[in-house]
């Protein structure tokens, strides 16, 4: 009672919605700068179960912006600090940490359980795949973006709004767009726009009617707007024609990593790497945590995890990436 005493005495939330926040479900895709905002944010709230997917691990870079890390987690993996995290802030929390890539072969299982899934992503194709899945089993989801000053969010209700081809009908191809490692962001702008969409989250979750319109909002010169938009119906490939092309099946994935001299290499199947075996090869591997193997080789550096994934870095040459990871993981 005492750690929600300012949430009681709310007329917007009461005894009542307090309740329905601790029984809510909520998966966080992403756990950059606006995935650890939303977190600590519903973490903070007391929602009943937190489910937190991230492919990454933390660098330098992301101390000015992220603020559930410090320095004593450069090199772990953000999902599983995050999860350390959540259980420090709120013990009554239940919460998983997942070291994954969200993709077509598991994102159905992500949300299977979940009454409401947040964007923390700063990928596009991840987004278009929530949509996919999210209108499919017809689960809330919260769209936000950030980039240099400027952010956006909109609450995707299926059968009831927009989504989100609805208003982005195609994926802009690879390298059209600007990104956060090319333009940057003003480290105050994932918070404001995180705040925002977990606010709206506690709206669901307290059964209160949510914003129906596309906020924006550039923090540098205080331009704030919100913008109806209208609900394709039939138009729409995905909440009108039901037609789910994100969702289907790829082959082994391998992604540049923009602005970072990065490729990161996702297998067909989910693999169960033996992290122990895998770190016990070379003098130049470590064990980062329980979730990923750091293997330093001249100029380049294999990040290895449980599930087969690697990220490598020094290089954005896939060809090459490829040749280091068979050469250090295997085929």
């Amino acid at each position: 009672m005492e750690r929600y005493a300012r949430h009681l005495v709310l007329p917007e939330i009461g005894q009542e919605g307090q309740t329905n926040i601790e029984k809510g479900t909520v998966a966080v895709f992403g756990l950059g700068a606006l995935g650890s905002t939303i977190t600590d944010a519903l973490t903070r709230a007391g929602v009943g179960e937190l489910k937190l997917i991230d492919r990454d691990f933390v660098e330098l870079s992301n101390l000015n912006h992220q603020i559930l890390f410090d320095e004593d987690d450069l090199g772990k993996t953000k999902a599983e600090v995050a999860e350390e995290r959540v259980r420090e802030i709120n013990s009554k929390v239940h919460v998983e940490g997942k070291v994954t890539n969200i993709d077509s072969s598991n994102i159905e299982e992500l949300i299977s359980d979940v009454d409401l899934v947040m964007d923390g992503t700063d990928n596009l194709e991840v987004r278009y795949l929530t949509n996919d899945a999210c209108v499919k089993h017809r689960i809330p989801w919260i769209y936000t973006a950030v980039l240099a000053t400027y952010g956006m969010t909109k609450n995707i209700i299926p059968d009831e709004n927009a989504c989100l081809r609805c208003f982005f009908p195609e994926k802009p191809s690879a390298g059209s767009l600007e990104t956060c490692e090319t333009a940057g962001v003003l480290f105050t702008l994932p918070r404001i726009m995180g705040n925002i969409a977990a606010t709206e989250a506690i709206k669901y979750l307290t059964g209160t009617e949510m914003r129906k319109g596309l906020l924006t909002f550039d923090v540098w010169d205080h331009d704030f707007e919100v913008t109806q938009v209208e609900k394709r119906e039939e138009k729409c490939k995905a909440c009108g024609e039901r037609d789910f092309q994100f969702l289907k099946s790829e082959d082994e994935t391998i992604t540049e990593l923009c602005g970072r001299n990065s490729v990161q290499i996702t297998p067909a199947e989910e693999e169960n790497i033996d992290l122990e075996e895998l770190a016990g090869r070379s003098n130049d591997a470590k064990k980062m945590g329980d979730r990923m193997v750091k293997i330093s080789t001249g100029d380049y550096q294999l990040n290895v995890f449980a599930d087969g994934r690697a990220i490598i870095k020094g290089t954005e040459d896939p060809k090459k990436a490829k040749s280091l990871y068979s050469q250090y993981v295997g085929n």
